[in-house]
């Protein structure tokens, strides 16, 4: 008899071929010059351009950290962080894309974030761009560490294997594809992942909302736990000397709920406008007008998503209330509740997502470091007259020593890829975003 496992597997390698399959595609036409394996030849279409930008923006954080922190503490810091983002997704489109991509051009062709603060700040001798390169390296060494965090989490828990075996795999398929197709293979299966992501958490939220009993027994739950639907206050769960939940009569108990800083969490929203994963998207699209398009595009997409990770967190608290201990634990709840809903092959399919997430904001985040390394400063500081091969032979290394670093990063199972994340977002968004504005 066939396992439920196998079914589970089966559509997950198939997924997985699949994108390797576009690299591979994508790998001579990437490999021509310096353009096209960055910024895709400045050629990209308004819906790759869009999804490409969301996928890799919002990472596995939104299908597994966002809806975990939903999960643990309620409605209030996740809510705010998704009306943050949601607000910033709009307003980084509206003020900055169309500029962005304008000026990039005027501004000696630049095709790398660093590359065009250097033109336009008019840097002969390249020190910004050198400072912006190593911001961008260090703090994407560890976004991709979040992101191999979310590989190694949504193995071990969906098939029980060995999170850092597995972890390391994981990581290795993005790293194959990265390091072969370049930026257009990244652009493309970002697209497909971003459409998945969405397929996931639609088909997730609406199984979940039936399943908890409809909407009125789901709220009513929630409404008996102190503070966990008040959008000004935070449920504290009462925690043991281990720092789990405490768990009494199959009840989860919480304290009575703490303050809460509304702008704190809206504030997410400022990152964006010094988020280079997403930036490059504005200078690789294929022109200044259909940057309208794609805005209305990644709202809407940006808007749905988001609300959908929040509300299964809070669904998930409904549906298995005492199932997760730590919000460590409980950034597994998209997994859990997948495969207590759905089919096998549809298991796979739908948690494929998570991969999918991963995949494209790591693949990005290690094509943008790999492209500050070697256009910004092995070119652009240490030997001018570099060909486009010597370039990107620099590029490649640089990728092999991101991923090196992120596993490293990523080898602590019990790291919180909300907390991660929100590391690495504050310390691009502060570098980067008052000097793009």
């Amino acid at each position: 008899m066939v396992t439920k496992d196998f079914w589970v597997l089966l559509a997950m390698v198939l997924y997985f071929a699949a994108m390797l399959t576009i690299g591979f595609v994508y790998s001579k036409r990437s490999n021509s010059s310096t353009k096209q394996y960055f910024a895709g030849g400045r050629g990209v279409g308004p819906w790759l351009t869009a999804l490409s930008a969301e996928a890799s923006d919002m990472s596995g954080w939104l299908l597994m950290g966002l809806p975990g922190v939903a999960y643990f503490t309620g409605a209030a810091d996740p809510m705010w962080t998704a009306i943050g983002l949601a607000l910033g997704t709009y307003l980084n489109w509206k003020l900055v894309a169309r500029r962005l991509r304008r000026y990039s051009v005027v501004a000696g062709d630049a095709i790398t974030i660093p590359d065009f603060f250097s033109k336009r700040f008019h840097d002969d001798r390249n020190i910004v761009s050198t400072i912006a390169a190593l911001i961008i390296l260090v703090f994407f060494c560890v976004y991709v560490g979040s992101c191999f965090v979310t590989v190694g989490k949504l193995f071990s828990t969906l098939f029980g294997w060995d999170y850092h075996l597995t972890m390391v795999i994981g990581a290795a398929i993005v790293f194959a594809y990265t390091i072969i197709g370049g930026y257009l293979s990244v652009v493309v299966t970002d697209f497909i992942q971003g459409l998945l992501m969405f397929f996931a958490l639609a088909v997730v939220f609406i199984g979940s909302v039936a399943s908890a009993g409809g909407i009125d027994n789901t709220v009513a739950f929630l409404k008996g736990i102190p503070g966990f639907l008040d959008g000004t206050h935070v449920a504290t769960p009462i925690l043991n000397d281990a720092g789990e939940q405490i768990v009494k009569a199959g009840q989860a108990m919480f304290g009575a709920p703490a303050d809460y800083g509304i702008i704190t969490m809206l504030a997410w929203g400022l990152g964006y406008f010094g988020m280079p994963q997403v930036l490059v998207r504005f200078l690789s699209i294929r022109s200044s007008e259909e940057i309208k398009k794609s805005r209305i595009i990644a709202t809407t997409w940006c808007v749905i998503s988001l609300a959908c990770g929040v509300c299964i967190g809070l669904v998930g608290r409904a549906m298995m209330p005492t199932q997760f201990a730590t919000q460590a634990a409980a950034e597994n709840i998209f997994i859990v509740v997948s495969q207590a809903l759905l089919p096998s092959f549809m298991c796979g399919i739908v948690v494929s997502g998570i991969f999918a997430a991963s995949m494209s904001s790591s693949s990005s985040y290690m094509i943008i470091g790999a492209s500050a390394v070697g256009e910004n400063i092995f070119r652009g500081l240490l030997h001018r007259k570099a060909t486009d091969r010597q370039v990107m032979m620099v590029a490649r290394i640089t990728l092999l020593v991101m991923f090196i670093f992120g596993i490293v990063v990523a080898f602590d199972q019990n790291s919180s890829i909300f907390q991660v994340v929100s590391y690495a977002w504050a310390g691009l968004g502060a570098s980067f975003g008052p000097l793009m504005l």
